[in-house]
């Protein structure tokens, strides 16, 4: 099986109008292999993949499969080369068991012509050999015919059938063979992530899949279920199929490969064995360049704590907790990282504290550290400084009398505040449940909110790059007409800074890449200064030394107070950027820790804490109702 080649592309070229995905690429996949597939964002991986698969048809080159060229024009084709991939969203029906969701879309008249396909030639060769043969040879060659042509028709029969009962046995076979756990009784909507991606690969295998593709298979699972992932595709390649894993982890590349294909900008850059190489060299393959990697976390200096969760608690719309009771406190100067499988509450807390969902329970109460400190205009207008002084919040500087501002002029105040002459009694202790994002902007606090969702919230796609840029700042112009200067110099900053690559500043948004949608974002919300930070998936679509300049960032907003909450999906990075570690499982805080005296095996089992875990063992042997 050594050096057998399963899978091999030949010259593929593949473009999009005027952008060129693949550009004569050239790569192979041995039997019994791991191959791993490695590039940065936008480097033509998956378009490749998709080639094999059917989805798309290249422009130019040659597919071949097990040393024979394949014309593969759909996904139906690819499952006859027996091709398969699993992809990032699964393509599973909730409210269908494993067993219905495995012999969903399998085309049994297919099968059926497969098999005649496969074995009818040898049947009509007995048949004529028989005829062939003397009266006493046939007679003594009758038995084993027609024992042959018995077992044609009941393949060929058992290929038609459809049978529920004959699935769950052999997806129970496939099971015990390759060391999957999956329950084929049980629903979808019952299963965790791990147990979805199980029950798809074992969809493939079904199939007759020898070839898998895994699209970023690690990017929801927890350590302990990617160890377990990886024990599996060790037993599959054991026992010769072949698969490749596309994804941008390179220490689990350095883990789980035999080799590593990179791409880069579309071409093919080079093939290595993994064991023969390092996490630097594949960086350095990937860029084309030497480039520096390193999270340099600095010790947390003077923290003061910013922002009180208390009690959080949102039912959505499908009557769901998505937040139970959740408690924490942000400190400025500090990285909060936020860990979690996806959809265990990440979303709904970082906009209940924004502002965005009105919340059921619970409160956030802003702390801004401003007892004996002078009044600015950094978060204060003359209005709000007189409002506060009507409460009694300043004292004279000069005569440590409480200040009455009540018939004092604008211009007076403005000279007192530029002076340093209007001090806080104490710190100032806002209550920000519940209030509109503009409402806390009013009341001058200067919280910036990185979401998830890039266009359906951060920003607007068909705008340009300037006016999204002024979606902060429009509101304080005073007339008519708004000032567009500030918001054109922050966009040339912005692009330049962090490497947006755009034919101009006039672009609208959505005609971007989605890495530099991301930087536009980020950029934007960390240029107003922010005092709270909160970052969703904040380098999602980027490559990695666009991913290494926005920790950087995050890092220098620690250094100047900021209290920083980041929502990240990399335990590695979680581990290297954050300060403390809060982990969400089912809508619950599960644990916090501290993020320089933990493992990622710890979190790991804090981000399962609250589900339960069952092992499901099955006899192949036992009968089951149809």
């Amino acid at each position: 099986m050594e050096n057998q080649i399963a899978l091999q592309f030949v010259n593929i070229s593949k473009s999009f109008g005027h952008k060129v995905a693949n550009k004569n690429v050239s790569l192979d996949l041995r039997k019994g292999e791991i191959l791993a597939i490695l590039g940065e964002n936008g480097s033509g991986k998956t378009s490749l993949m998709n080639t094999a698969l059917g989805i798309y048809y290249p422009d130019e080159g040659q597919i071949f499969v097990n040393g024979e060229e394949a014309n593969i024009h759909s996904p139906k084709d690819a499952y006859d080369y027996h091709i398969g991939m699993i992809h990032q969203h699964f393509k599973l029906v909730d409210v269908f068991t494993a067993k219905e969701n495995v012999v969903l879309g399998i085309d049994y008249k297919g099968k059926a012509n497969a098999v005649k396909a496969k074995d009818g030639p040898e049947i009509d060769r007995l048949k004529k050999e028989f005829k062939e043969l003397s009266p006493e040879e046939q007679n003594a060659r009758k038995a084993e015919l027609k024992a042959a042509i018995k077992e044609y028709k009941k393949k060929i029969k058992d290929a038609k059938t459809y049978s529920l009962k004959k699935a769950k046995r052999q997806i129970l076979e496939i099971c015990q063979k390759f060391g999957f756990e999956v329950d084929p009784d049980k629903k979808v909507y019952e299963m965790s992530v791990s147990e979805k991606q199980t029950l798809e690969i074992v969809k493939a295998l079904y199939k007759g899949v020898d070839i898998l593709i895994l699209d970023e298979p690690t990017a929801v699972l927890t350590p302990q279920e990617t160890k377990k992932l990886f024990a599996v595709l060790r037993s599959m390649s054991s026992q010769g199929k072949s698969i490749i894993i596309i994804t941008h982890k390179l220490n689990e590349v350095m883990e789980i490969s035999d080799r590593v294909s990179v791409l880069r900008k579309g071409e093919y850059a080079g093939t290595v064995v993994t064991k023969e190489t390092n996490e630097k060299e594949l960086t350095e393959l990937m860029v084309g360049r030497k480039i520096e990697l390193n999270i340099n976390r600095k010790e947390v200096v003077n923290p003061h704590d910013r922002l009180f969760v208390n009690g959080l608690t949102y039912t959505n719309r499908d009557n769901i907790k998505a937040l139970d009771d959740v408690s924490f406190v942000a400190r400025g100067g500090e990285i909060l990282g936020i860990a979690g499988i996806a959809g265990n509450g990440q979303k709904e807390l970082l906009e209940g504290i924004a502002g965005l969902i009105q919340l059921d329970d619970g409160n956030v109460v802003f702390h801004n550290p401003k007892k004996n400190r002078p009044a600015t205009f950094f978060h204060k207008n003359v209005k709000q400084i007189r409002e506060l002084a009507a409460e009694g919040a300043f004292y004279d500087a000069d005569t440590n009398e409480k200040l009455d501002l009540r018939h004092v002029s604008d211009k007076k105040i403005k000279e007192m505040v530029n002076n340093e002459k209007i001090m806080f009694y104490e710190d100032e202790i806002i209550d920000l449940k519940n209030k509109k994002p503009i409402e806390i902007r009013n009341l001058g606090i200067k919280l910036s909110f990185v979401p998830e969702d890039r266009l359906g919230m951060g920003l607007v796609g068909n705008m340009d790059i300037i006016d999204n840029m002024m979606l902060r700042s429009f509101r304080k112009g005073h007339s008519i007409f708004v000032n567009r200067k500030k918001p054109q110099h922050l966009a040339e900053e912005i692009v330049d800074e962090l490497e947006v690559v755009t034919p101009n500043l006039k672009t609208p948004v959505r005609n971007l890449s989605g890495g530099n949608i991301q930087k536009l974002l980020v950029g934007r919300e960390i240029s107003s200064s922010p005092k709270v930070l909160m970052v969703a998936y904040p380098v999602r679509g980027l490559d990695i030394k666009s991913s290494y300049t926005i920790y950087d960032l995050l890092n220098q907003q620690k250094k100047r107070g900021t209290a920083v909450i980041f929502v990240g999906e990399d335990l590695d990075v979680l581990l290297a950027l954050s300060d403390r570690i809060l982990v969400l499982s089912g809508g619950k805080v599960s644990g916090i820790v501290d993020a320089r005296n933990t493992t990622k095996e710890e979190i790991g089992l804090l981000m399962t804490k609250s589900m339960e875990k069952q092992e499901v063992k099955h006899n192949v042997d036992v009968e089951d109702e149809e």
